[in-house]
This record gives structure tokens, C-alpha cells and sequence, in this order.
């Protein structure tokens, strides 16, 4: 017998054995008050036990998110989705949808839902955060059903055993009681998915590195079965509206950015930028390993929607999908002879003048590459030393202007050094390195020296060594890994710990001295 059986049977023979010491009493009056009571509470538990043994776990917040009865709940949702325009997206690895009541998001809710039309999945994994009960770790609903006034949705066991090898995940029912994250999406997925199998998780806390191990099992699943991915999250809380505009704005960049770990970073300095902080950022670390591309379909808040503008809370819907195979996003960038030159020269031509006048001069036309975005540092030496090394890793800036804007940097901001005067400026080589996105490394095997750079994050600390340092100084994979820790303030072997993320790239490196400019 299941132990969730063997309590309940001990519980009702305990209230059996009541009932049968009241009939001894010789209080007929009192006897008939408590004989009613007690067999009301029977009652009570027999219900309530059919449930309890098939797994069901009952809807709770019925006219209070959302209306109770199955025909207007179901008009209500049907005028939301008629309302939200979207464009058609195919290829959908996920969703975010605010999880306020109907009254306040739902428009907003329906924006996300309204991308699912005519699409088709195995498995639905809802991902909630917990409101009402603290725990560290996931809690996972074993096994049974979610009632909803639309009709019930099957939790998908076989999913479920999926998460077993992860020991921070709980099998526990009880956090799902008195929890409103993920109720109020289920008859949005009915309306709109029929009844589609799911897999229901709620976030209590945890760690990044756990919410990377969540990420990559549920891409180990996507592997196997057509999954989609239910964020459910409100942004800002009860700040007055512009203020609360401004907190989601930085927010969203964050999200279409794909910038899982700014997002941490956020929540560890008590930035409440979200309620489910952390299946948003899960989330966003799937779609990271899935290279989705992500659109932010609608932002509104209660103010917008229904409420005072004093105090309000943000909502949000948007969508993660697999992103075209463009021929143009396909290939390899890359820089002709020609394109290394102009940089080079725009490089100098910066210096130059803002050294001398502290002016940063116009450039005219250049080629359709130079106006990609990318990354790039660029390195100043003085007969050969290091003079001065800065650069973004944020590809958010065309490459010709963003050359123009490090190189003064470098000269005069590295903290390392004093600044360069414009009288240095004859002894000076400059060299650039254009970066390749960053990837993860998930096997130290990974790195090859002289092609990768290193980038290390570990809570606060991080750190940068560009591909073509440990070729400077002969440095093995081990010892590079070391001094990657060692830049970023860290133990040399700090890179073994599991909450330390470690990134590559590559560099596109060319310097004045290679053309004979300098």
C-alpha cells in the first residue's frame, strides 16, 4: 500500500473510532450535534481522499483569477486571443506570460498564447515560481491531474522521471497547493493546445549552475520530444509607472539579449526585476543552448490595463523560436585585407585627434562589414610592452564606431596604466582583435590554445584573457586556465569549481606592425 494510503486510512479509522465512543455517551442531544459534525467531515475526507489518491490537484483560484464558469472563463479567454495581433512564428522552443488575473493580464497573456495556434507538442513544462511556500531547490508534481473549470490536463510521468538524476528536484505535491503561477495558464493551453500533456515545476531557491542543469536536461528532452516551455512571470512590482517602465525596459533588453546571467547578477544584488527570476532566467539559458532567437510579442502594465497608476506591476509576453538559416547568418564573418586596414587606420586617426585636440573625428563609407556588430578589444603597445588593453564583449555597437570608442579606452582608462600622451603616440603599435560570439564550455578538452580566448564569471568576479595571450607567454591549456582565474581575482583553481562559468571564443587579431603601418 502507498504510504499517501496508509495515512489516510489511518486517519479515517482514528475518526471512526470517534464516531463510535460518541454513541456510548448518554447526551442524546449533544450526541445528534456531533454525530452530524463528524459525518459531515466524513464526507468531507471521502471527497476529498478520491482526489488525493488519483493525483488530481483540484484549481483553487477560480472567480478570483479568473472566472469560475466553464462558459464565460471560456468567452473571456476567446475575446483576449481575438484581440492580440501577432505575426505567425514557427519552430517555438517557448513562451512568457504573466500570471496576474485575467482582469489585469490576460490581454497581455493572450499575446504569447496567440503564437501557438496551429502548432502542435508532445509535452508542455510549465516553470512558476513559488509565492507562498520557501524551499530550496524545484518542486515537480509526480504523477496525476490539473483540474481546471475548461477541463484537465495530464501530468506526463514518464517526463517526470527525467529529472531524477537532479538531486535539488522534489517530488512533492504540496507546493503546488495555495499556488497561483501556474493555474491561471492552464486554461490559456486548453483553449489554445487542447488537452496537451504537462510537466509542472515550481522554482523555490536555487543556484546558477542548477538552473544550467535544469536548462540542459530539458534539451536533452527537446531532443526526444517536441517540447514547449511556459514561462510564467510578472516583471516590476508596485512601483509608480515610469519608474516601473524604466525597471522593465532594462529588464526586456535583458531577455531579448538572451543575458541569462546579467539577469543573476540582478537577483543577487535585490534587484526585483521579476517574481519568477528564476525560470526566466532557466529559460533564457535554453535558449541560449538552443540558439533561439527571441521576440518581445507585448509589455503593458496593471496601469495600462486596469488599476491606478501609483503603484503597478509589469507583464509580459514573448516568444523563443529557432532562428532562419539566412545564408547571411550562416557564414563565418570575416574581414578581407582591405577591412583590416581601415580599422587600423581608424584606430590611429581616433587617437590622433582626440589626443591632440579631444576630438573623435567622422569616418566616412565603409564596407557593410564594418557596420556588423561585434565585439573587439583593442591592445596598445610601446616597444613591445603592454601600454594599454580594453574592449566590450557586447556586440551592440557597429565595429567602426566601436574601434573608435575602445581605443580611446585603452589609452587613457586602463587602470593598469597612467594614460598615454599624444607625444607616445610615434612609439606606439596598435593591435585589434574582433571577437567571435561566445559559447560555453562544457569540457575543458574544448580549449585549444592560440585559437580560444577565456572568459570566467563566478558570482561578482570575472575575468578576460584574449586568444592570443598564452602564445605571448607559452602557456599550456592548465596554466592558462590558471592565470583566466587569476584575472578575474579568483584561485588559480577556481575553474574546477561547478558554479564557475567558463566561455571561448575566438579573435579576428591583426596589428600595424602586419602591414607594415607602423
Amino acid at each position: 500500500m502507498e504510504l499517501q494510503e496508509r495515512k489516510f486510512v489511518k486517519a479515517f479509522t482514528e475518526l471512526i473510532n470517534r464516531f463510535i465512543g460518541l454513541l456510548k455517551k448518554r447526551n442524546e442531544d449533544s450526541l445528534s450535534k456531533k454525530i452530524n459534525g463528524i459525518f459531515f467531515i466524513l464526507i468531507f475526507i471521502l471527497v476529498s481522499f478520491k482526489s488525493y489518491s488519483q493525483g488530481l490537484k483540484s484549481y483553487e483560484f477560480a472567480n478570483s483569477f479568473y472566472p469560475g464558469e466553464k462558459e464565460k472563463l471560456s468567452f473571456w479567454i476567446d475575446n483576449f486571443l481575438k484581440e492580440a495581433e501577432v505575426s505567425q512564428i514557427h519552430q517555438i522552443y517557448g513562451i512568457i506570460s504573466p500570471h496576474a488575473g485575467y482582469i489585469y493580464s490576460g490581454k497581455i497573456a493572450a499575446y504569447s498564447y496567440k503564437v501557438l495556434k496551429n502548432e502542435r507538442f508532445d509535452v508542455v513544462v510549465l516553470l512558476g515560481p513559488s509565492h507562498r511556500y520557501y524551499f530550496e531547490g524545484v518542486a515537480v508534481y509526480p504523477s496525476g491531474e490539473f483540474e481546471t473549470p475548461l477541463g484537465n490536463l495530464e501530468v506526463d510521468k514518464e517526463i517526470i522521471q527525467e529529472f531524477n538524476s537532479l538531486e535539488f528536484f522534489k517530488a512533492n505535491p504540496k507546493y503546488f497547493y495555495g499556488e497561483h503561477s501556474l493555474e491561471v495558464q492552464l486554461p490559456f493551453l486548453i483553449k489554445v493546445l487542447g488537452k496537451v500533456k504537462i510537466v509542472p515545476l515550481i522554482f523555490g531557491k536555487v543556484e546558477y549552475f542548477q538552473m544550467k542543469e535544469v536548462a540542459r536536461k530539458l534539451k536533452e528532452i527537446s531532443l526526444k520530444k517536441k517540447i514547449l516551455l511556459v514561462v510564467s512571470t510578472d516583471l516590476s512590482h508596485y512601483h509608480p509607472y515610469r519608474q516601473a517602465n524604466r525597471i522593465d525596459k532594462e529588464t526586456i533588453k535583458f531577455i531579448k539579449d538572451k543575458d541569462a546571467y546579467s539577469l543573476w547578477v540582478s537577483s543577487q544584488l535585490k534587484e526585483a526585476r521579476a517574481c519568477g527570476i528564476y525560470p526566466l532566467i532557466t529559460f533564457l539559458i535554453y535558449a541560449q543552448m538552443k540558439n533561439a532567437q527571441i521576440e518581445i510579442l507585448k509589455y503593458a502594465n496593471s496601469g495600462d490595463t486596469f488599476g491606478r497608476k501609483t503603484q503597478v506591476v509589469g507583464y509580459l509576453s514573448a516568444v523563443a523560436y529557432a532562428k532562419e538559416n539566412k545564408e547571411e547568418e550562416m557564414r563565418e564573418f570575416a574581414l578581407n585585407e582591405e577591412e583590416k586596414i581601415t580599422l587600423l587606420k581608424i584606430a590611429r586617426k581616433t587617437l590622433e585627434s582626440f589626443l591632440k585636440e579631444g576630438k573623435i573625428p567622422q569616418f566616412g563609407a565603409v564596407s557593410e562589414n564594418l557596420k556588423e556588430k561585434r565585439g573587439a578589444f583593442v591592445t596598445l603597445k610601446k616597444n613591445g610592452l603592454l601600454r594599454g588593453c580594453i574592449g566590450r564583449i557586447v556586440a551592440d555597437t557597429a565595429l567602426y564606431k566601436l574601434i573608435s570608442q575602445v581605443v580611446i579606452d585603452s589609452a587613457l582608462n586602463d587602470p593598469r596604466f597612467s594614460p598615454v600622451g599624444y607625444e607616445e603616440l610615434k612609439d606606439i603599435e596598435i593591435e585589434i582583435s574582433v571577437l567571435t560570439p561566445f559559447t560555453e564550455i562544457e569540457n575543458l578538452e574544448e580549449i585549444e590554445v592560440g585559437k580560444h580566448g577565456l572568459m570566467i564569471r563566478k558570482g561578482f568576479y570575472s575575468g578576460l584573457l584574449l586568444p592570443q595571450v598564452p602564445l605571448e607567454y607559452g602557456w599550456g591549456r592548465e596554466t592558462f586556465l590558471k592565470h583566466i582565474c587569476l584575472k578575474a581575482g579568483l584561485p588559480p583553481d577556481a575553474y574546477k569549481e561547478k558554479d564557475v562559468l567558463l566561455y571561448k571564443f575566438s579573435a579576428i587579431v591583426f596589428s600595424e606592425k602586419d602591414y607594415g603601418l607602423k
